[in-house]
């Protein structure tokens, strides 16, 4: 197994600049994006920022509750979302392994003995989508029973192999944070060091991303489900990237089929929250389609591709129950978006 990279917390000090520009610019109506901002102060009492991209350029940025610029946010379940990504990265580089293929050659030398026999029938293509079939309690607010248990197992990998796979559930979404580990666990076997040691030279270094921090690695494999800090701009690099495809800057960062199957429905989700991709939710809001990274408490990455715009809201995610920024989309980003 890779040795464990500790974990590395950033100074905090650095705000990357950013092209801006006025949101009427970009045909954005600034009127409705002010009032949006008002209300998030007023009904999302725990929100820390909110910032719009539009054309690549940044046109609306708040900060709320003593937030700024160079604050890193604990993403939570947004960190799947990254951990896709910089598998897409090290799939490529490894040759493009079948999606469809069992996981065991890819993780036969973390194999525990005592795995439940079907996980050997289990799949990148079903871990990536959440499919796995693997037991798991999810409640309607993505709430799950058995993280807890997780956490406190000795081994993580060991716990989600030695998960029972119940047959008639393969195939069928169940959101399920071990599924996410394991493709962390998947890329640690294809690179030979912990999620955040690649991520920080393929995928933070080309986007200009110098603030970081990420949970410390257990068994040299960085959390895949949570765990990461960024600042919000970084996030709306990250969501800048993955609206041009995967390039930024005119640099390719991330496979552009890969991208292109990461941000698109693969299978049907939950309502209220959409359909799924690659550890990325998927579908339309209000007629326009959206791919959102979404963590716990309301950290949010919205990719909209036919708007060419990319919305991003952080808050506090030391909460049990927390207002869905997803509201201030409806209300007032989209209809902004639209223009006057």
């Amino acid at each position: 197994m890779p040795h464990s990279t500790p974990l590395i917390v950033s100074s905090g000090t650095f705000a990357p600049p950013m092209p801006e520009a006025r949101p009427e610019e970009t045909g954005t109506d600034e009127f409705t994006l002010l009032q949006g901002g008002k209300a998030a102060e007023q009904s999302h009492p725990k929100l820390r920022s909110f910032l719009l991209l539009r054309g690549g350029r940044l046109i609306f940025e708040r900060y709320y509750g003593g937030a700024a610029p160079e604050t890193l946010h604990d993403l939570r379940s947004a960190t799947k979302s990254f951990t896709a990504a910089l598998l897409g990265i090290a799939h490529e580089r490894a040759g493009r392994p079948d999606l469809d293929a069992s996981i065991f050659a890819h993780l036969q030398a973390v194999w525990p003995k005592d795995a439940h026999p079907l996980a050997r029938e289990i799949t990148l293509r079903q871990l990536l989508t959440m499919t796995s079939g693997s037991y798991w309690k999810t409640g309607r607010s993505l709430g799950e029973s058995l993280l807890r248990p997780f956490h406190r197992s000795r081994s993580w990998v060991s716990f989600a192999l030695c998960l029972p796979v119940v047959p008639e559930d393969r195939g069928t979404f169940t959101y399920r944070s071990t599924d996410s580990h394991l493709l962390s666990a998947v890329l640690t076997q294809w690179t030979g060091e912990d999620a955040f040691s690649f991520a920080q030279r393929e995928l933070f270094a080309p986007l200009g991303i110098r603030s970081a921090a990420w949970s410390p690695a257990r068994e040299g494999v960085s959390a895949g489900h949570i765990g990461l800090a960024l600042t919000s701009r970084d996030l709306a690099r990250f969501g800048q990237c993955c609206l041009e495809g995967g390039t930024f800057e005119g640099r390719r960062v991330l496979p552009a089929d890969w991208t292109r199957q990461m941000l698109s429905p693969q299978t049907a989700g939950y309502e209220g929250f959409g359909d799924y991709g690659f550890q990325w939710w998927a579908g339309e809001l209000a007629g326009a389609p959206y791919a959102c990274a979404h963590g716990h408490g309301g950290q949010q990455i919205y990719v909209l591709p036919t708007l060419d715009a990319v919305a991003v809201f952080t808050s506090d995610s030391r909460v049990s129950r927390y207002k869905n920024p997803r509201q201030l989309m409806r209300r007032f980003v989209l209809p902004a978006l639209g223009g006057k």
